[in-house]
């Protein structure tokens, strides 16, 4: 039988006489409602700090315990990909961004994120996720450290040196959405502020566009594998959109300042819950 004749719910029959893994409708109104929720607070914070992945990847979790990761990596992938993209469009109403470096960073994002979700239906993940508090860690002391880190949008490189270390990172990170994902947005942001030298509010700006790009990479080989339940993507990417542009517009308002704040409560809440889950 299917993984989710195991949950005992009639409304939840897998079709696999048809090949088809997801599940029949009627939805249970709270699951729907968990994910839902889940969707617009994980929406709201990854607009600010990044980190959304490791609110909505574990609710799935959470509801379909026995589902196969790769699909609930795919529909976490199919709705936040809404918000990213609203979210970047915010910020670039209001932020001047760097194209001549985020364009080419932005084809190294979609190849590395491409690359990641084709392994995950390879390879397990657990190896990261137990990596996952410790690189995190890293980044939040190195903040707390750094006083002024991220305050002045001062970047240290020219056009050229700039683009190439910004394509490095997108292929990096890029294979890691792909491949794991929680996280993503916030070390993008960590990086671009550390090795760029942008300040916090270019930084997740930037961050923004390219997390949308390796976001929708992921989801075109999610989407094309089958691994994507889009009746559950509809009602969560809406939310999650909402999310994203009360966030965005919050972060504009408050500036680098706020946005540091929040990176360091976010990154110091993904540690928690990373190490809880591991």
């Amino acid at each position: 039988m299917g993984f989710f004749a195991s949950l005992g719910k009639p409304s939840w029959r897998a079709r696999e006489e048809n090949g088809d893994s997801s599940p029949h409708f009627k939805t249970p109104m709270l699951e729907l409602a968990t994910l839902t929720i889940a969707s617009l607070v994980a929406g709201f914070v990854n607009a600010i700090a990044g980190g959304g992945g490791l609110i909505a990847v574990p609710v799935l979790f959470s509801v379909f315990p026995t589902a196969p990761p790769a699909t609930l990596f795919g529909t976490s992938k199919a709705a936040m990909v809404w918000g990213t993209a609203w979210a970047a469009a915010d910020y670039s109403r209001h932020v001047r961004l760097p194209w001549k470096t985020l364009l080419p960073a932005c084809i190294a994002a979609v190849i590395g994120g491409f690359a990641g979700a084709w392994l995950v239906t390879l390879v397990s993940a657990d190896w990261l996720r137990s990596l996952l508090p410790v690189m995190l860690t890293l980044a939040l002391v190195y903040t707390l450290l750094s006083k002024n880190l991220g305050q002045t949008h001062a970047p240290k490189y020219m056009a050229t040196t700039e683009a190439i270390l910004a394509s490095l990172i997108s292929l990096l990170l890029g294979l890691y959405d792909g491949f794991f994902g929680p996280g993503t947005g916030s070390f993008f942001i960590f990086l671009f502020v550390r090795v760029l030298g942008f300040d916090f509010l270019h930084a997740v700006a930037s961050a923004k566009v390219l997390n949308m790009m390796t976001n929708l990479a992921a989801l075109a080989l999610f989407g094309w594998s089958g691994h994507v339940w889009w009746h559950f993507m509809i009602p969560m990417a809406v939310a999650n959109v909402v999310g994203s542009h009360s966030g965005a517009r919050l972060a504009v308002s408050r500036g680098s300042g706020f946005i540091r704040l929040v990176f360091i409560a976010v990154v110091a809440a993904l540690i928690l819950k990373s190490v809880a889950a591991g």
